[in-house]
This record gives structure tokens, C-alpha cells and sequence, in this order.
């Protein structure tokens, strides 16, 4: 199978993303971490677009569906910290930049669906 270039690096942004998501492991207990619900929520969705992610490079359809939503279900846990008043001066700016991250690699793996670039099995 031939992957587009998009998809290629659609599916390298959505990875890199779930191993950040899972890293957050690290912050468990952390005075200005996020809360271990979040941390754990986070690993849970990293893992599930792992998982995704190696279906979808095998040309799976339902892979590259299970990482778009997997993603846009992490992005939407990040929201809180910009309504929330008690957050480190560093959280936003780098929630922006995962959310904008995600827009971008879920987008290009949309459009690799549009293209019928994975087979429906």
C-alpha cells in the first residue's frame, strides 16, 4: 500500500502527540501538574491512538477514524486549563500548541479518508 504524504505525516503528529499524552504519567503527584484524572485520561487516549495509529499504517480505515478521535477527544481535555484560574503561566501556551497540533495532523488524516487512501475491512 502507498501512503500519502499526508497521511505519513498525519499519523507522525498523532503519535508524537499520544506519547506526549502518555508522558504525562510523569506529572502524577506533581504541585503543578494536571490532575492525576487528566494525566490518566490522557495516557488512556495516547494509547488507544497508538494502537489506532499501527492499524491505520497498515491501511485500516478504522485505525486512522480510532486516532482522529482519540485525538480530538485529548485536545478536549485541554480546554479547561484556559477557563480555570489556579494553572502554571506555562499551561495555556502549550495546550494551545498541542490543540493546534492535533487540528493539524487530524486534519491531514482526514483528508487521506477523503482520498479512500485505507480499505474498509
Amino acid at each position: 500500500m502507498t501512503r500519502s504524504a499526508s497521511t505519513k505525516y498525519g499519523l507522525a503528529i498523532c503519535v508524537l502527540l499520544a506519547v506526549s499524552d502518555i508522558a504525562l504519567l510523569g506529572t502524577l503527584g506533581a504541585d503543578d501538574g494536571p490532575p492525576a484524572a487528566v494525566a490518566l485520561v490522557s495516557a488512556v487516549l495516547g494509547v488507544i491512538t497508538l494502537v489506532g495509529a499501527r492499524m491505520a499504517w497498515r491501511g485500516d480505515r478504522r485505525g486512522a477514524i480510532t486516532v482522529i478521535v482519540s485525538r480530538a477527544i485529548s485536545a478536549l481535555t485541554g480546554l479547561p486549563v484556559f477557563f480555570e484560574d489556579d494553572v502554571p503561566d506555562w499551561a495555556p501556551p502549550f495546550v494551545g500548541v498541542f490543540i493546534v497540533l492535533t487540528i493539524v495532523g487530524v486534519a491531514l488524516l482526514v483528508g487521506s479518508l477523503r482520498r479512500k487512501e485505507f480499505s474498509a475491512t
